[in-house]
This record gives C-alpha cells, structure tokens and sequence, in this order.
C-alpha cells in the first residue's frame, strides 16, 4: 500500500501545499492565494478565515489525486510572528497582525529601553522587534482594550490551521521562538514575559517539538497524524536539510533570511541576529530581511505595472554593476541589523540615463547588500550557502548575490518549506525519510564582480546612518 505525507507551506500572500511519497518523492502540489490588507501605513494583516480557506482548497486538489485513506501524516510550516488572537467561543476577533507589520514601534522601544534588551535576552534570548508577537501583544492590549479583554486564546499562523485540523492547540518550538514571550534556551513559555503582557499560559497553546504528533485530523476523507509544524524558516532548513553546524541556508522570498544550525544554545553578541529553536531538536541564529523578493515584486509590478519578469531582468557586467545607482531595500521597515520600524526604501543616485534595467539592477543589487549585512554579523564567515525562495527563479540575482557575498551559493529547488512539513509529518508518524533537495545550479562567485560589489557594499553601508533621522516617525 502507497503511503503519503502533506507538507504545508502557509506564507504571506499564498499557500502551498506538497505531496509525497514515503521516501520524500514530490508527487503533487498545489498553491491558492489570498488577500493581503495595508489598512494603514506600517500595518499588514489578514484574516485568518482566508487561510483556512485556502488550506482547504488546497487539499482537495490534493487529495483528488490520491485515496485519502493512503496519507499517514499533515505537516504545517509558515509564516512567523503574527498574532492570532480567539474569544471563549474559537471566533477571530480581529484580522491577524503579521510579521512584516511595523505599527508596534512605541511598544518595541518600551520593552528594549523601558525592560531593557539585557533582560530580554535574559528571559527569551532575544531583543524586541517590531515584527514580534510580544510587541503586538502590548499594542492590541493599549488601542483595543475591548478585543483585548474578550481575548482567550492566542496563537500564531500555522497554529490556527493546526487547530482546526485537529482541535488541538498546540505549537512548536521553532514558531514560539519568535513571540519574545518563549525562553528559547529552556524550550518553554516564559513566566516573567507573560506577566509583563499580561497574559495567563491557559491563553497560550501548549508547546512540542517540531516533529511530534499532536493530533489526527479525519476532514476529507483523511485518518493522518498531524505534526507541531515548525516556524517557516525552520521548516525550509529541515526542507533543505541545513541542519548541521557549518551549514547556511539563504531564503529569499517575500522577506530574506540566513539562517544558521547551531548544536548548542547561543546568546548572540549582536542582538539583531535572532537565536531561536530549531526544528531539529536543536537551536539556530538568523538575520531577517523584511522585504526581499517583494521588492523585486514591488518594481515590476506595482511601479512598472507588468508582470513581464525576464523582460526587465538586466545585463550584468561589471560595468553596469559599478553604475552608482543604490536601492535601499526598506519597502517594510527593516529588522536586521536596524531594527527600525521608520525606514522606507530609496533609491539614491538616478540619473537621466538610468531607465527601467538600471533600476532593476539596483533592486537586486540593494537586497544582496542588505542580505550581507545580516552575514557580517554571523560568528562564522559564509563561503558557500543554499538558497531557496522564489527570488532564485532569476538567474542574475543569484550572480548578484554570489559576487556580493563572495560565496559558492547552491540553487534549491523552491519546496523548501513545504517539503520540510512532509519530513516533519513523516516523522511524527514514526517512519523518518532522509531529505535530498533537488539543486538546479551551483553559482560561483565572479572575481571580476567581487571586486565591483566590494567598494559599492562599503558605499551602500554609509546611507541607511545619512538617511536614518529623515524618516523617524514620532513615537
């Protein structure tokens, strides 16, 4: 009898969903979309109802081409950091705040000045940002008091789907790692955290490892354990299998990240690189991009109003990466290594001969500088990382980013996330399967445009402290 497993990839503008075989072999997918709301400028939301809509729609399509019966696990990874938030009877009382929301700045500078980042890292292993639950958490419980009040469960993304799959709630450890309510070194919901936001642990889900089962759900014809699921990240490095020390995995979808295994809890010296639960019973560092290929998708589509991409993929020579056009890629915000709600994105130097492949150069240009700046802080250097993510469909970023990073960069098929819910769910059903990422290019690092990116990076570093105070906001 065949055996399948389901992995769950819940992002910010769709879902996907994987289907494999018992050894890990793709053997369908399915991706549905939904909205994304700007009610305001630095808010970002969405309704969590939409989600379970897609979800379900998604396996349907699925399932249509299987017997339901044949599928022993469900794995759910996705987006992180946003808040959930349910009244005593399971109904959303408000839509979800994301990740790459940036209205919580008052609330970051209070628990960073006010409570101190000494004693965050102390309490989580992490300083406030303003994309983390715990800042959310303060602002729903200052502006909207009633909601707050009426509030009587609290969760992430993916955990809402976990939920109405199973009727379990439940987390993992990789997800609740980036609430900076969650003691990462001791695995566990910190008391300390919790008194400080006011919330009592029977509001929070009960806390697993990434790969253990907490449920079953029976909804389309399926009998299937279904896993913890782990935070989006963690899941595309169990996807990858980048889960030795050593190792790197790069992403660059809406958001960019380096994400590093460590065999050990590390306090990281430079609080702006996260330190957060692995999904492999372990831990990991990892610098956050809140816009990466979004921005790509910005350029093209909202400014250029195509969707034409490899029309508007530029040359790359050295002479035209040493053009001295800049982007600063901070359509959101940025997290790492600013942790500045306030900033938005320029582009600095244009010129009348700069047109339409001049600037999309700069766009891929400015998020490989800032995708460098979360490197320059890792305790190791990067001479090779795999990279996943829809920005590596263009053949010219990952040469880009290869010179920029001067680093042998490997070319993942994009299943990452989704792959890794199926080896989680695999797991949890006690019959492990070894993962084995298709690699679709290995880029080396041009010296000729090594040498170029070098002098621009150094420039590049000097306009987010020029520019910095012309977009504080007042608090």
């Amino acid at each position: 009898m065949n055996q399948y497993y389901i992995g769950v990839d819940l992002g910010t503008s769709s879902v996907k969903l994987l289907l494999t075989d018992g050894a890990g072999r793709m053997i369908g997918e399915a991706t549905e979309t939904y909205p994304l709301s700007f009610p305001h400028p630095g808010w970002s939301e969405q309704d969590p109802a939409d989600w379970w809509a897609a979800v379900q729609r998604g396996l349907q399509r699925l399932l249509a081409q299987i017997d339901p019966a044949q599928v022993r696990g469900v794995g759910v990874g996705g987006q992180m950091h946003g808040l959930v938030m349910l009244d005593a009877n399971d109904r959303i009382l408000r839509p979800a705040i994301l990740w790459n929301d940036t209205r919580t700045g008052k609330e970051t500078a209070y628990l960073n000045q006010e409570i101190g980042m000494e004693a965050l890292q102390a309490r989580t292993g992490n300083i406030a940002f303003a994309g983390f639950t715990a800042p959310k958490v303060l602002w729903v419980r200052a502006n909207e008091p009633k909601i707050f009040a009426q509030c009587r469960k609290i969760c992430l993304p993916k955990d809402y789907i976990n939920y109405l799959l199973t009727g379990v709630f439940a987390t993992d450890v990789s997800d609740a790692s980036g609430t900076l309510y969650f003691d990462v070194e001791h695995r566990r919901w910190s008391p300390e955290m919790l008194d400080l936001l006011g919330l009592d642990e029977t509001m929070l889900p009960a806390v697993y490892e990434s790969g253990a089962p907490i449920g079953r759900t029976t909804l389309f014809g399926l009998d299937a354990v279904v896993c913890a699921g782990a935070g989006g990240n963690a899941a595309a490095a169990i996807g990858t299998a980048t889960v030795r020390d050593g190792q790197c995995n790069i992403s660059l979808g809406t958001s960019g990240t380096v994400f590093l295994p460590t065999e050990t809890y590390v306090r990281t010296k430079n609080p702006a690189l996260h330190s957060f639960c692995h999904a492999n019973g372990k831990w990991h560092l990892m610098g956050c991009i809140l816009s990466a290929a979004s921005c790509n998708q910005w350029l093209v589509e909202t400014v250029l109003q195509t969707k034409d991409y490899a029309a508007l993929t530029p040359a790359l020579t050295p002479d035209a990466a040493a053009r001295q056009l800049y982007f600063l890629p901070y359509l959101s915000g940025e997290r790492c290594p600013h942790n500045d709600g306030a900033v938005r994105g320029a582009f600095v130097g244009l010129t009348h001969a700069d047109g339409r492949e001049a600037m999309a150069l700069a766009v891929l240009e400015g998020v490989s500088f800032a995708i460098r700046d979360c490197v320059a802080l890792c305790p190791t250097p990067i001479r090779a990382a795999t990279v996943c993510g829809g920005g590596t469909k263009n053949p010219v970023w990952m040469q880009v980013l290869a010179a920029v990073l001067n680093a042998r960069l490997q070319v993942i098929r994009n299943e990452g996330p989704a792959l890794g819910g199926a080896v989680l769910a695999a797991q949890a059903d006690g019959h492990p399967f070894e993962v084995a990422p298709a690699v679709e290019a290995v880029i080396e690092p041009d010296p000729a445009l090594v040498a170029v990116y070098e002098k621009k990076y150094a420039k590049f570093r000097t306009l987010y402290p020029m520019l910095k105070d012309f977009f504080k906001e007042e608090l």
